[in-house]
């Protein structure tokens, strides 16, 4: 061959090799377009949290595949109409099948992702309604080919927690159809309740199923403050030097001889005017709450109607007022249940006449409660929905984040209000040293999150002061030893609330910003979503009375006093199953989303809650010597606070001899200042969680004054 003919052939190969080189590399970028990483699908905590080690590739998991719904600009723009009162849309709600046409993902696109779930060995476990999710059930070393992800063992405040290592990647066309991915971490939403043990003196806690309550009065007390009191301690008790004395407000806590304090349903009905509403005729008839309590308990129904014996409410009667509904084969039902007691119990007390649904998801887990949530909605299992969890949003994956609010808005465009606690760790810097954050599914603009209160009743049950619900301790004696000055131990727990700040975040999770500021809320400031829009009771210091039962014990049945806004939740539930009842009676349509109307209620209808002092806060003095006393006034008791008006009460602890403690209220912040060396907000720090007139972010507009409150919405 002439080398003429060699050049020319030698070019003709480097030209093919060339186009192959071309069609190669076309093919690998159209394979690749065809797939999708799916944002916002890990934990920020990975970024860095200890790597504790892989998890094991042989555990068996599940993973829920949420898939984007159509037209989703759509869905926004009516979801604001249908609570638009100018516009013709107002109020019409939409049923599931209305969803079903307009918004859901089609039959062919949960197939598509049902096939990519199949084609890496997973199975196929559920198929949500209307097509939303589809969940699979596989390996963690099948997931994590499937996904491209690495699940690795993490310590995050002290727990091991599993988590994807990246954002998961869903090849084929799958990849455009999905919006979030929940299952690879372990995350979980937690109950934010409070207790505090009711040691009954005498036995006088046992009302069994067959017990005849009691005729005399009630075994707890309406006073959770009394006194002022004086008290003294001396070093060794025995008169030594030096010697404590403290005065002021007294906490009337379970003591060897008494119950103490604790809100029954007869007190809470008189004080805020529910006796009013039950006279007119309105419990809550036609209404149904339902409250999403995971796991279940085995003595719930048991429970509740001896409660509803002891105070003269209607029994609570499986398949005809209660229902059950479980949404997964739970392997955690227990005796003992809290959370399931308190809610159940206190729903019931406050519109007796409502239908109670207990939906109960199989675990705590993010993608089981979502959920319970959505097939709620979508068979319309509820007119209302009552959720006393949470999880930080800081915390928590935008995919998480995303997916609840989408539910919370199909919630609000079919007519139901999606109520859930604001928390009780306030703005939770402590006791996790994180920044201020919310929680969520609070956090969501289309739920209405609950926040929480003190209360004090007078003797004949009417409302003495309500105030933000905001814990404090200081240390005044202990044992034998007194606390020269006192020990300001802070915060305890509070009320949840502040801005959105994390439902956006970058690829690291670090948060960028929060949800946009619903429209019921352009009159207050800033951008961004704020927490709480309403509260009710939750401090523990003057919680509920719930009744729980413990068989194979003795008394199978024991009161505790319990708070959190675990208890405002259901509270506030029940009382918006009324106002819907009022609403329908005058010939309305449901009320849907109560967030959209509590920012214009008229004056009378909401408590306001500001600042509250008291002229016998507790003060205290040292003999330190024959000659020397140092005196502590009621804000170096406590610790720096502003504004300085707080409530502060003596409580005698009685599992321990000679000590007592002084608890403030009002103060949803720490005051312990830096010698405890923690990271938190200070009480003196402008970001500090408080009271104001008006809105605030510990109280929301307010508590609800029920029978102005649920009367102002009939027929409307």
């Amino acid at each position: 061959m002439k080398m003429k003919d060699k050049l020319m052939s030698s070019g003709v190969r480097a030209r093919w090799v060339f186009v192959a080189f071309v069609v190669v590399m076309s093919c690998s970028l159209v394979s690749a377009s065809t797939g999708r990483t799916v944002a916002g699908n890990t934990p920020s905590y990975v970024s860095t949290a200890r790597n504790v080690s892989p998890a094991d590739p042989s555990t068996m998991i599940e993973v829920s595949l949420w898939l984007n719904p159509h037209n989703r600009a759509g869905l926004d723009a009516l979801a604001a109409q249908l609570y638009d009162r100018t516009s013709p849309n107002y109020r019409h709600w939409l049923t599931s099948k209305d969803i079903a046409a307009r918004f859901a993902p089609t039959a062919a696109e949960a197939e598509t992702v049902q096939e990519f779930l199949k084609s890496h060995n997973l199975k196929i476990v559920k198929v949500g309604s209307n097509n939303f999710y589809v969940r699979a059930r596989g390996t963690i070393g099948d997931m994590e080919k499937a996904f491209r992800v690495q699940l690795n063992n993490y310590e995050v405040l002290g727990k091991t927690m599993r988590a994807n290592d990246r954002n998961p990647y869903v090849d084929g066309a799958a990849g455009d159809l999905v919006m979030a991915i929940l299952g690879f971490d372990n995350g979980q939403y937690e109950h934010p309740v409070a207790t505090r043990s009711a040691a009954i003196a005498n036995g006088g806690s046992k009302i069994g199923s067959a017990a005849t309550p009691p005729a005399q009065t009630d075994i707890f007390s309406n006073i959770c403050f009394d006194g002022p009191v004086t008290e003294t301690f001396s070093t060794l008790d025995n008169g030594s030097l030096p010697i404590a004395t403290v005065k002021g407000n007294h906490l009337n806590m379970a003591g060897y001889t008494s119950s103490g304090c604790g809100y029954t349903p007869p007190m809470i009905q008189h004080a805020f005017n529910l006796t009013g509403l039950y006279a007119e005729g309105y419990t809550g008839g036609g209404q149904t709450i339902g409250i999403i309590d995971w796991c279940g308990s085995f003595t719930i129904q048991n429970d509740a109607n001896a409660f509803s014996r002891r105070y003269s409410l209607p029994p609570l009667v499986l398949g005809d007022n209660f229902t059950i509904t479980s949404t997964g084969q739970s392997y955690c039902e227990a005796f003992d249940q809290v959370e399931i007691n308190l809610d159940v119990e206190w729903a019931h007390a406050i519109a007796p006449g409502a239908n109670i649904n207990l939906i109960v998801p199989p675990t705590p887990y993010f993608q089981d409660i979502d959920q319970a949530e959505y097939e709620t909605v979508n068979l319309g299992l509820a007119n209302v929905i009552s959720g006393s969890f949470g999880s930080m949003e800081s915390w928590t994956p935008v995919s998480v984040l995303e997916n609840e609010n989408l539910i919370n808005e199909l919630a609000a465009v079919t007519g139901i209000s999606a109520n859930f606690a604001s928390g009780d760790q306030g703005d939770f810097t402590y006791p996790y040293g994180i920044p201020a954050t919310v929680i969520a599914p609070a956090d969501s603009p289309w739920a209405t999150a609950v926040g929480g209160t003190t209360l004090a009743l007078n003797s004949d049950d009417s409302i003495a002061w309500q105030a933000g619900w905001g814990n404090n301790q200081t240390l005044l004696a202990q044992d034998t030893a007194i606390y020269d000055p006192p020990d300001v131990l802070g915060f305890v727990g509070g009320s949840g609330g502040g801005p959105s700040n994390c439902a956006t975040q970058d690829s690291s999770g670090n948060c960028l910003a929060g949800y946009p500021k619903p429209s019921y809320q352009n009159k207050l400031p800033g951008k961004v979503r704020l927490l709480p829009d309403v509260s009710w009771l939750a401090d523990p210091y003057t919680g509920a009375a719930v009744l729980i039962g413990l068989p194979y014990q003795q008394p199978d049945q024991v009161w505790e006093i319990v708070g959190g806004t675990s208890l405002a939740t259901p509270m506030f539930s029940a009382l918006w199953a009324i106002a819907n009842q009022e609403a329908e009676a005058g010939g309305a349509p449901p009320l849907g989303l109560a967030s959209e109307y509590l920012y214009s209620m008229p004056a009378g209808t909401i408590f306001d809650i500001v600042p509250v002092g008291s002229k016998t806060n507790v003060t205290g003095s040292v003999q330190e010597t024959n000659n020397t006393t140092k005196n502590y006034t009621a804000n170096q008791v406590l610790g720096p606070v502003d504004p300085p008006q707080f409530v502060t009460a003596i409580w005698d602890y009685i599992d321990i001899q000679n000590t007592a403690l002084a608890v403030s209220f009002g103060t949803d912040c720490d005051a312990a200042g830096t010698h405890n060396n923690r990271r938190s907000t200070f009480c003196t720090s402008p970001s500090a969680l408080r009271t104001k007139v008006g809105w605030d972010n510990v109280t929301g507009v307010g508590t609800p004054n029920a029978r102005a409150f649920a009367d102002f919405f009939f027929g409307k």
